[in-house]
């Protein structure tokens, strides 16, 4: 952060390196286990005074400025209007908790804390967002554990598709799958990440059989493990070091869809 007349934060994307779903509440609100972490890859924001929200960058096409959007909701629950810039660098919808994000850090920069009732009011990944390092996110986003993972090397692909996260939920054969396994005390490593999954993977292909080719992709450049993160379509693929992640983003950027290496933290 930059002191000022402006105030800047990133806005890190959000990668679940495992999402599953344990359960349904009355309330219709889905139970989760899920290993989030996030990536060296950013949305930025500046604020100053004023109350208007201005959207550049690559995706800032379809960035609703008026009160749909998190980042105005998120300073109004806080009572602090600020004038905020908001450089779009994350495709979405796109399963990387982008808007999430981008209203985590602009509490953060004007120094508000909302209790986490307050925070899931507005949306199930914004109390994770608010502290951005790896944390295991269960119930419905409200009960958080930091995790110790080393730095994970990985490439994100998005295909360009939007996948509506509440057909994606309804498209689930069953709700009461089983939670992670135990997380080894040092943290998770690559072995136990493979036994874990994303429950909303099947039911988003489904929708999108783009992802399956996504995935495929990313195996075939050598990922020891290929997922989706969220509900999608954006997908993750593990490397041993940031220069193979670095080769195999060079490799798959042929593709035609986005492409980023990141370091996961």
């Amino acid at each position: 952060m930059t002191r000022g007349s402006t105030d800047t934060a990133f806005a890190p994307a959000k990668v679940n390196l495992t999402l599953h779903v344990t359960g349904r509440r009355r309330d219709g609100y889905h139970l989760l286990d899920s290993l989030v972490a996030f990536a060296d890859v950013v949305d930025v924001l500046t604020v100053e005074r004023g109350d208007a929200l201005t959207v550049c960058g690559p995706f800032a096409g379809g960035v609703p400025t008026d009160d749909r959007n998190l980042i105005r909701r998120a300073l109004r629950l806080a009572g602090t209007p600020r004038a905020v810039m908001l450089e779009k660098n994350l495709p979405h919808p796109a399963g990387l908790g982008g808007g999430s994000s981008d209203a985590a850090a602009v509490l953060r920069l004007v120094g508000a804390c909302p209790d986490p009732a307050a925070l899931l009011s507005l949306g199930a990944d914004v109390p994770v967002c608010m502290t951005p390092r790896a944390q295991r996110m269960r119930g419905i986003g409200e009960i958080l554990s930091p995790v110790p993972i080393p730095p994970l090397h990985a490439v994100l692909i998005n295909p360009g598709v939007a996948l509506p996260t509440g057909r994606v939920f309804a498209g689930l054969a069953t709700t009461d799958n089983r939670p992670m396994d135990a997380l080894p005390d040092a943290g998770p490593t690559l072995d136990w990440l493979a036994r874990q999954r994303n429950d909303l993977e099947p039911p988003a292909r489904q929708i999108a059989p783009v992802i399956g080719d996504v995935l495929s992709a990313l195996r075939e450049a050598g990922a020891d493990i290929a997922r989706m993160s969220g509900s999608g379509a954006t997908c993750f693929g593990l490397w041993p070091s940031r220069a193979l992640a670095d080769k195999a983003a060079h490799e798959l950027t042929l593709s035609g869809w986005w492409v980023r290496a990141c370091t996961l933290i």
